[in-house]
């Protein structure tokens, strides 16, 4: 069976200098927080999924974000034994007060540091993705 691939932001926003990111809990199934991503519709770019699934998901439309194209995570797993693909970029949140829409798809959503996010995460993949990206902040962006 062939992988099912996904795609979505790791988005971010920086208050008072400090970084946070978005996680939404799903309504559904064990109530998992991720950042908002979906599954790739045929004809779709990685890149359009991602933006698609945000607004989706988020209410965030690409104008209010800073995608850093270069900034790219991709996970593998299986879900009930079948093969996921997911890939993340970095996207930070231009206005960081800007109004998070929840579709009927999530719950809650909650703004994290990378310490409570990898908490909530749960998955180890999900995990290094969020301190794959912190790094980055740090390292890239921070100077």
């Amino acid at each position: 069976m062939p992988a099912k691939i996904a795609a979505g932001f790791v988005i971010f926003r920086k208050i008072s200098g400090k970084v946070e990111y978005l996680l939404l809990q799903t309504s559904y199934g064990i109530h998992h927080w991720t950042p908002p991503k979906g599954h790739v519709d045929p004809g779709e770019t990685e890149m359009t999924t991602a933006l698609r699934e945000t607004q989706e998901e988020a209410g965030l439309v690409q104008n209010e974000l800073n995608i850093f194209e270069n900034c790219k995570k991709i996970i593998n797993y299986k879900v009930n034994n079948n093969p996921k693909i997911v890939y993340y970029w970095l996207a930070e949140l231009v206005n960081p007060n800007a109004q998070v829409k929840l579709s009927d798809e999530h719950q809650d959503y909650k703004w994290l540091n990378i310490h409570e996010a990898c908490k909530y995460a749960e998955f180890k993949d999900l995990q290094e993705v969020l301190l794959y990206f912190d790094k980055y902040i740090k390292n890239e962006l921070d100077n």
